[in-house]
């Protein structure tokens, strides 16, 4: 199950995100990013476990707009340009179209 797998890894991720956050970072701006980007990480890749029995399509959109989402703030709070936070939005579209769609798939259930 890849998508099992690429949840479990996205949560450890996140987790590792949270706590270089909390020791590691160089400011609060870039604390802030880790923290933001890694709830967000760990929350969807917590959706994507529960829902990818019945929602695969809907479970690997948050899974893409969470690694989207949080990979971009991740890179800017390690240095990277602060273009990237143009980027980031599309990670949260993403995760609003895997909802969106995830409740429609119940919906119709």
């Amino acid at each position: 199950m890849a998508i099992g797998a690429f949840a479990a890894i996205s949560a450890a991720m996140a987790v590792a995100a949270g706590a270089f956050g909390a020791h590691g970072a160089s400011g609060p701006q870039e604390a802030e990013w880790l923290r933001t980007g890694g709830l967000y990480q760990l929350a969807h890749a917590v959706a994507a476990l529960a829902i990818m029995g019945f929602a695969r399509g809907p479970a690997t959109m948050l899974l893409a707009g969470a690694a989207i989402f949080s990979l971009t703030l991740y890179a800017m709070a390690l240095g990277a340009p602060r273009w990237l936070g143009a980027v980031t939005p599309i990670g949260g579209g993403l995760l609003i179209i895997g909802w969106l769609w995830a409740g429609w798939l119940y919906w119709r259930a």
